[in-house]
């Protein structure tokens, strides 16, 4: 973990991204991709994977298929993958803190939303043991929200997440594990935390405000949010 960058205003609201940072669905997505990549005789591996952590489903097919060399569309990889990963998201896990701090800020009163890659269709397969205390995020904006005009690393959707909170996006701060949205955070002019996953190098965070490791490591106070106790 290292100290925040610069100095904050008190932040008004907080916006989470959800593969990977509040849902444990990263290794379903690597399975996943293993399985496509296994039949047509291809390694995935890490390689490729910090590649594409973040990515929204079309990009993400896009570099896949070609990096994979796949004798198969991008359109032809995500047809494929869709059943592969409706089986699996049901059964995704919460990220180690992620619950205790979604609950802490909401009996806090600070608003707080979803801003994800991920469709509206994944989210409620993702979501499925979780439907409780993901209802107490204010809003949550996906990659096919008919406001959204480009996933991360576009602003888009942190963009519309702070529209829809009432806030500022200068007072906004946004916890990432990818270097993509990241940058999308810092686009939009978001404060970005990054969280990365243990195999990802900090350099690849060179954009971010701050790095975390565990969301249980951040220091609420120093960005004028209630802390835990």
């Amino acid at each position: 973990m290292n100290a925040p960058r610069i100095a904050v205003g008190p932040i008004k609201a907080v916006i989470f991204d959800m593969d990977g940072l509040l849902l444990d669905t990263e290794g379903i997505y690597t399975e996943v991709t293993q399985i496509i990549a296994e039949r047509y005789g291809r390694t995935y591996d890490w390689g490729i994977k910090q590649h594409i952590i973040g990515r929204g489903a079309q990009d993400l097919a896009d570099y896949v298929v070609k990096a994979l060399d796949l004798p198969i569309t991008p359109a032809e990889f995500l047809k494929i993958r869709e059943p592969l990963m409706s089986e699996r998201f049901p059964k995704a896990l919460g990220m180690p803190g992620a619950e205790a701090l979604v609950r802490h800020l909401n009996a806090h009163n600070i608003p707080i939303a979803v801003g994800t890659s991920s469709s509206r269709h994944s989210y409620g397969h993702k979501t499925t043991l979780h439907r409780e205390w993901f209802g107490l995020f204010g809003t949550i904006v996906t990659a096919d929200d008919p406001e959204v005009g480009a996933a991360k690393p576009s602003p888009d959707i942190f963009l519309t997440a702070a529209r829809r909170l009432g806030v500022a996006p200068e007072d906004c701060l946004v916890f990432e594990d990818s270097p993509f949205g990241v940058t999308a955070a810092k686009a939009a002019n978001m404060t970005a935390i990054a969280v990365p996953d243990e195999a990802m190098a900090d350099s690849k965070y060179a954009h971010a405000d701050q790095i975390i490791r565990k969301l249980a490591d951040f220091d609420l106070a120093a960005y004028g949010l209630p802390p835990m106790r």
